[in-house]
């Protein structure tokens, strides 16, 4: 009788640790992405938007992948903004087939592990950021912002990390941004003026310390100019590409207290402090107002004094 009863509180046991290692996901019946997304209510726009872009065979493989995924409330209200219906955007299999993998990475990265105000790449190729400040949101390609609400919920071929807005890649170039930019209409003026459109409408990418209007107007009264004479000035040019560094350099990776070359010369060069001020050839600083908005080929740094280089030292 012992034995008997000894054996059933063993068996009884063993069953209970069973159950709890299969609820807490510890064996091979773990869901994988997909399988989760079909079956937590949350996520049926989302599932059905994998379906309908092919991308259900790719993102039930073995990956592993990390995948933000936007709640059906995300989905409505990207169709309000983008003024469609869930059933065209469903049917536009490119533009979902973009979107959807603009929000997957090729690897598992758990909450810990984001490289936090880093350009992150997708499997779209596009890029993102990630920051903590207030609550942890994503930077989208197009500079709008999603908060992530739920983290680390883990798949057989990766992790999940709930999001309350689609995010979407970057659609505009460098020279396409400051266009849509008010306080950027001067600046515009010159880059067109200069000829510098196709350059800075390439491939690059290209990091822009961009000056707003009031700076253009500060170096107007500096250099005893009219803003006339400053576009037609050969030196309009060489001012430009003073401003321009090769490659895309977020906040993050801004290298601090060292000569950095600009695209007009590698001599040429300016250095940022810690405290974001830069300082030109000329011994003139000027701070950095606002940091990292991306573009296509590139990102913006919004700069509060348009900086020199040695032509104008005294």
């Amino acid at each position: 009788m012992f034995v008997q009863r000894r054996t059933l509180l063993l068996t009884t046991a063993a069953a209970a640790v069973t159950a709890l290692l299969v609820g807490c996901g510890g064996d091979d019946h773990e869901q994988n992405i997909v399988e989760i997304a079909q079956t937590d209510p949350r996520f049926s726009i989302l599932a059905e938007a994998v379906v309908a872009a092919d991308l259900a065979g790719t993102l039930a493989g073995p990956g592993p992948f990390t995948l933000f995924a936007p709640t059906n409330d995300a989905f409505a209200a990207l169709l309000i903004e983008l003024g469609v219906s869930k059933a065209a955007l469903l049917a536009n299999k490119t533009l979902l087939t973009t979107v959807l993998t603009y929000h997957v990475l090729g690897s598992r990265v758990l909450l810990a592990d984001v490289p936090i105000g880093k350009a992150i790449t997708s499997l779209q190729g596009g890029l993102f950021k990630v920051e903590t400040a207030g609550g942890t949101a994503i930077t989208d390609g197009r500079n709008r912002k999603s908060q992530i609400t739920q983290t680390n919920i883990l798949a057989s071929n990766g992790v999940i990390h709930v999001i309350d807005r689609v995010i979407l890649p970057a659609d505009k170039t460098i020279v396409q941004t400051a266009q849509s930019i008010n306080d950027f209409s001067i600046l515009v003026e010159a880059v067109v003026a200069a000829g510098l459109v196709p350059t800075l409408s390439s491939a690059g990418p290209f990091t822009l310390f961009a000056p707003t209007n009031a700076a253009f107007a500060a170096a107007l009264t500096e250099l005893n100019l009219t803003k006339a004479q400053l576009l037609a000035s050969p030196q309009l040019g060489n001012i430009l590409r003073y401003h321009v560094v090769a490659g895309r350099v977020l906040k993050a990776d801004v290298p601090i207290g060292v000569d950095i070359p600009t695209v007009l010369a590698a001599s040429e060069t300016l250095r940022v402090n810690s405290a974001l001020v830069i300082t030109d050839e000329t011994g003139r600083t000027s701070k950095i107002t606002a940091t990292d908005v991306f573009t296509s080929n590139g990102v913006i740094h919004v700069i509060d004094k348009v900086i020199l280089p040695s032509a104008f030292a005294r």
